[in-house]
């Protein structure tokens, strides 16, 4: 397996939809810090920062696209159809499609443990790709190169699924990790008597994870769940369940 992109990367760009001059910034976007790890003399940077990046250009474009798409949504259900299309399994298939994995630039420890196959590890390279394309081709870039992936895979979610929810979840993911069910609590009631808005918490133990509004009780929960679902995930504890299940369904 080669540690370098220079052969394939007009493939990659092609695969992608977008022209990207900026070898160097694709470079980076495919080098695991594992890599850096063991050649500390290797440029450029890991990957790390343009999946920080990455992942906020994810989550704007994908709101954008769903408020588009689906303009008599309420916010609520908005809210959770983009954390079922965003999660990492998504991430995952979307990566291999790129077959980043085999483009990646990887520590050979990493490598070894099945590194290039890894969910997580490959929803970040995709999204650190995607900090890549922003960088050079803004906004519009990553929508372009996002429209490859998005349409296919809402529909996807809409047809498993019909209605997404984020309540059920997160109650699976909670209590899959941490043996404690979510608890939701009005914060707030705003707006006129016959048409209140509602703005929920959502609490798991000591933790208070998420919060959302809605015009229901149950949309407002629903959003709070998807927020808490958001945050767990980037405490490892959406990857927990989903090797104690055995599914890819989170």
């Amino acid at each position: 397996m080669g540690n370098g992109i220079d052969l394939d990367f007009e493939e990659l760009q092609a695969k992608l939809g977008v022209e990207l001059p900026n070898r160097e910034l694709v470079r980076q976007a495919l080098t695991h810090s594992s890599y850096l790890n063991e050649n500390p003399d290797a440029s450029p940077n890991s990957n790390e920062r343009l999946e920080f990046l990455g992942d906020a250009v994810l989550g704007m474009v994908t709101a954008e696209y769903l408020y588009r798409t689906f303009p008599d949504l309420p916010e609520g259900e908005l809210t959770s159809l983009r954390a079922a299309v965003v999660r990492a399994d998504e991430l995952a298939a979307w990566a291999r499609e790129l077959q980043l994995g085999e483009r990646l630039r990887l520590g050979k420890g990493e490598e070894a443990h099945s590194g290039r196959d890894r969910k997580r590890l490959l929803a970040a390279t995709f999204e650190a790709l995607l900090g890549a394309v922003y960088l050079e081709l803004g906004h519009e870039g990553a929508k372009r190169m996002l429209d490859v992936f998005m349409p296919p895979a809402i529909e996807s979610v809409i047809r498993r699924q019909g209605a997404v929810d984020s309540k059920s979840m997160l109650q699976q993911v909670c209590q899959a990790t941490r043996q404690i069910t979510p608890v939701y609590r009005v914060m707030e009631t705003s707006g006129p008597a016959h048409k209140p808005i509602y703005t929920m918490e959502v609490v798991v133990g000591e933790d208070r994870l998420g919060q959302g509004t809605g015009r229901s009780k149950q949309v407002a929960e629903q959003a709070a769940a998807a927020e808490a679902l958001r945050r767990v995930a980037d405490l490892g504890d959406v990857a927990e369940l989903a090797d104690k299940l055995g599914s890819s369904e989170f």
